[in-house]
């Protein structure tokens, strides 16, 4: 039954993404509502529910959070109170048509191939920020499938310590076992969010903080 379900939402979810595209041509200083509207359609359409533990401190300036679905951009987008920019690949961003998700809230894209983009990441940062959004980031840089997080990619780091920026670490549970894109497959389960103390790169840190920081995400998963 979850694999049924699961076509039969892969369909309505690549429908739904066009609307929302065309929505942002037609409207385009809308995007914001218009995605918060669109992923609290898609609770009701999976059925899943949210477990929030602790609080979004709203003075941050960056959330860091692990990544295993979808589920995990749609989940923030619906229960995040600030206006997310999400770092993401550029080539979804050079996608005819579907490259406008990104590009109308201006999201920040990253070409991975090329060695300087992160002068141009920290340039994209400093203007989303000036902007009062928060920016959103998987330090583990792709989708990982199993119990442990992958090793954290150094771009976050860079960034946050060249910033000076105040960050929070989420923890989500369960996004995958939801709606697994790569078997297709959805379920209608708790989902579990949970944030973290913030970790303030403006004051003086443990040199390791951000390897201490992927350990205390992982105990904080293995304990959910």
């Amino acid at each position: 039954m979850a694999k049924i379900n699961g076509v039969i939402y892969a369909v309505w979810c690549f429908l739904s993404i066009a609307v929302v595209v065309i929505l942002f041509y037609i409207v385009p200083k809308k995007n914001y509502k218009i995605r918060k509207i669109w992923a609290k359609i898609q609770r009701f359409v999976i059925g899943y529910k949210i477990e929030k533990i602790g609080e979004f401190d709203e003075k941050v300036d960056m959330i860091l959070l692990n990544h295993k679905s979808m589920l995990d951009i749609i989940i923030l987008e619906e229960i995040y109170p600030k206006n997310l920019a999400w770092v993401a690949k550029k080539e979804i961003g050079d996608l005819p048509f579907f490259g406008k998700i990104l590009k109308t809230p201006k999201m920040i894209e990253v070409d991975r191939k090329n060695s300087r983009s992160i002068v141009s990441l920290i340039k994209d940062v400093k203007d989303r920020l000036k902007s009062d959004r928060v920016i959103a980031i998987f330090p583990e840089g792709t989708r990982g499938r199993g119990e442990k997080m992958l090793k954290f990619q150094d771009g976050a780091k860079v960034l946050s310590q060249k910033l000076n920026l105040k960050i929070q670490p989420i923890v989500l549970k369960d996004t995958l076992y939801n709606f697994d894109v790569k078997e297709v497959k959805i379920r209608s389960e708790k989902i579990k969010v949970n944030c973290l103390e913030i970790i303030d790169l403006s004051k003086p840190q443990d040199e390791n903080w951000y390897k201490n920081l992927h350990e205390v995400m992982q105990k904080t998963y293995d304990e959910m």
